[in-house]
């Protein structure tokens, strides 16, 4: 079993390493979807296979597939990737309510604390270049944005792409080129809702290959997370990819994030520099499965995207570094289904008598082990117990996702003088953000 933490470690490692070794220290490039399921690449069994860069990129590299994220959810899942520590420790929670899940909608007004120690920072200070490409979603209040926690560069939004909005009621959401917005979501980076055709993912991509380019040539290593976010609602693809893929928009959403994959592997091997990077492809949480047929695949897993099912925790994940990592496996399960009396919407509190999966031959979580069976008695001490050390060593960080307030929305980002953009807000109001999900 793979997770963010182990990843996170094993980046620091390889850095710190090489250092110290005097060997050239390792680049690192990763790519992390949105909302993309287990069951969405050709090579976890997506019977269309259409993503054969990503295909090819597991031949050549290592499947995970035991790979979890943090949280079913897309903040605290990326302040977990760029913290290495869990959302309970790094503040992306909310005490609001028993077992909400919540994220960074523009109303919020926390972020990742500045206590926090983030990826970027770490390898700042080990003398490397840092771009975000994409999606930040980490608090889009200026002490918050990713050049103030050690990225150097920055092409993309603090928030998901939402909208269109009247920038009356509510802005539309900047997107920024490093310190700066240099135009709106709608406005100026076109997202057509009616055809779902838009250019984001080529400019993310050309973004990549020019950052990949200049710093190949520095000589100075890198760090890239690509961040993009075509596959989360509302979905987008450029025009040449717009209904080629048997899946609907949300699938031609995944063939150019995919092409875009290929893109910056052959540009990483172009350059001269492939045997001194790794990279690292996953996705944020698990497929929206409410979507429907705006969603992706979750594959055999129960549930996706909210939930703590393997659906919603369990992502796809290949690492891919030439000459270093030798190749993976493929993966062919048989589909999921729903189980019931587990899968509810009503809010069960399970705390007295937790439900028990054996995913080991189970891994659609389709049965749940019986309270009353040796096994779950001969097992669900050990887990208590291990549960309630947990919980005792435990030191909560601050909660950053219990207080919503329109004024802090994103009216007049830095740079929106510049355009001509920046718009008047309310007066401050705080209130307790309210988390349906």
């Amino acid at each position: 079993m793979a997770d963010v933490k182990v990843l996170v470690l094993l980046m620091f490692t390889l850095s710190v390493t090489c250092i110290r070794a005097k060997e050239k220290p390792p680049n690192f490039v990763i790519m992390l979807m949105d909302d993309m399921g287990w069951g969405d690449l050709g090579v976890f069994g997506e019977p269309n296979k259409e993503t054969p860069y990503l295909d090819k990129m597991a031949q050549e590299g290592m499947v995970l597939p035991n790979f979890y994220s943090a949280n079913p959810l897309c903040s605290p899942s990326r302040a977990a990737l760029m913290s290495g520590r869990l959302p309970i420790r790094n503040g992306f929670y909310t005490t609001n309510d028993h077992a909400r899940n919540a994220y960074t909608p523009q109303v919020i007004m926390g972020g990742i604390p500045d206590e926090e120690i983030l990826l970027p920072e770490i390898l700042k200070d080990a003398g490397y270049r840092n771009k975000i490409i994409g999606k930040w979603h980490l608090g889009q209040q200026p002490q918050y944005h990713p050049l103030k926690h050690g990225f150097d560069e920055w092409f993309g939004a603090p928030n998901c792409h939402f909208g269109p909005y009247n920038n009356k009621n509510t802005p539309n959401i900047p997107v920024y080129k490093n310190a700066e917005m240099v135009g709106r979501y709608y406005q100026d980076f076109v997202i057509d809702k009616q055809t779902g055709e838009s250019n984001l993912t080529q400019m993310y991509i050309q973004e990549a290959l020019t950052f990949l380019e200049a710093e190949a040539s520095s000589g100075s290593p890198f760090f890239l997370y690509w961040a993009v976010d075509a596959t989360h609602e509302p979905l987008y693809a450029s025009k040449p990819f717009l209904g080629k893929s048997h899946r609907g928009l949300y699938g031609d959403a995944v063939m150019e994030l995919d092409f875009g994959v290929g893109q910056i592997l052959n540009k990483l091997m172009a350059l001269g520099v492939a045997e001194n990077t790794f990279v690292f492809f996953s996705s944020d949480n698990g497929a929206a499965t409410y979507a429907k047929t705006h969603g992706g695949s979750n594959g055999p897993f129960l549930c996706g995207k909210e939930t703590t099912f393997e659906g919603g925790m369990r992502e796809p994940a290949i690492a891919w570094w030439p000459n270093r990592i030798k190749p993976g496996q493929g993966i062919d399960f048989c589909p999921g289904e729903s189980i019931a009396n587990v899968t509810t919407h009503d809010q069960v509190n399970n705390t007295a008598q937790p439900l028990l999966f054996h995913v080991g031959r189970d891994p659609g979580e389709k049965y749940f082990i019986r309270p009353h069976t040796s096994e779950y008695k001969q097992n669900i001490g050990g887990i208590l117990s291990v549960v309630e050390d947990h919980k005792k060593h435990l030191v909560p960080g601050k909660p950053q996702l219990n207080w919503c307030d329109n004024s802090v929305m994103n009216w007049s980002p830095p740079g929106c003088e510049k355009l001509g953009q920046c718009y008047k807000g309310p007066p401050s109001n705080p209130q307790k953000c309210v988390w349906p999900h």
